[in-house]
């Protein structure tokens, strides 16, 4: 009776064994690394339309998250040397603003992470901000990617995307609206 107990357990032990074996390999065939992350999917079809909407977006194109943090960073050089908006960033703890600009842009630009903090409106509302230090922001933007080198048709691209905050930065009506 031990004996048929201990070969029972060892067969279960051996079965369990297998599936984990087995649902690691589904784990690992429908799975999907992008920088550092790993993302699992139930079927084929869902890793797949995910890898190609990742690897099509304007993040990727740019370089991911190593072309986000050194735009970030080279445009917060840019602005807080500018007398004309730097005083917006005087109380302001500077690594925290660019990990939230970083992460805006991310999911801005199509990263896989969702952007988690506030709204442009919100985030924006009690700074009373001008057409004038918009367009010097926008200018700083304008003027860190094209140091940094990017294609212009990915400068358009993300100055478009600039432009189609202006209204909640500025707390203005939606256009149109």
């Amino acid at each position: 009776m031990m004996k048929r107990t201990l070969t029972t357990l060892l067969t279960l032990a051996a079965l369990f064994t297998s599936l984990a074996t087995a649902d690691e390999a589904a784990k690992k065939a429908f799975s999907f690394d992008y920088e550092g992350q790993t993302y699992s999917f139930a079927t084929q079809a869902e890793r797949d339309r995910f890898e190609k909407k990742v690897t099509g977006s304007l993040y990727h194109q740019i370089g991911g998250k190593a072309a986000v943090d050194a735009a970030v960073d080279l445009f917060y050089t840019k602005v807080l040397a500018d007398d004309k908006v730097n005083f917006f960033f005087d109380d302001v703890n500077m690594k925290r603003q660019h990990s939230k600009q970083k992460a805006f842009l991310s999911a801005a630009f199509g990263s896989p992470v969702p952007y988690e903090g506030k709204d442009m409106r919100t985030a924006h509302a009690q700074l009373d901000l001008t057409e004038a230090h918009f367009a010097a922001i926008a200018g700083h933007l304008q003027a860190t990617l094209t140091e940094l080198k990017l294609d212009q048709a990915l400068i358009d691209q993300i100055m478009a995307i600039a432009a189609s905050t202006k209204d909640d930065v500025l707390n203005q009506p939606k256009a149109g609206k």
